[in-house]
């Protein structure tokens, strides 16, 4: 299993969620957050926190792969600032609900 981690501008993320769903994406969690990157949360007068949004998502390994690609094609703006994204291998997941373990708590 993975855990992957994307930082994105918040604009994207109605557009990355719609297309996470299509390739198969069940649930993610959203936070608002704040921070900056290489750009050192510069804008033209100012340095600042910048908003962003971060997603998580816990994935299959075969189905890792696919998920990093779409965020990277969608989220996307060729721009300073489109932001990152990590993955991370998941030791375990366990349905609170069930107990179910492993990618069938997924």
């Amino acid at each position: 299993m993975k855990f992957i981690i994307a930082i994105i501008k918040p604009f994207k993320l109605d557009e990355v969620r719609e297309a996470l769903g299509a390739v198969g994406v069940a649930g993610m969690t959203v936070s608002e957050v704040k921070g900056f990157g290489r750009q050192k949360g510069q804008t033209e007068y100012s340095t600042n926190m910048l908003p962003k949004v971060k997603i998580e998502i816990a994935a299959a390994d075969d189905l890792a792969p696919q998920i990093v690609e779409t965020i990277q094609q969608v989220a996307s703006t060729e721009a300073i600032g489109d932001g990152k994204i990590f993955v991370l291998d998941l030791a375990q997941a366990v349905r609170i609900r069930t107990g179910e373990a492993g990618d069938t708590a997924l």
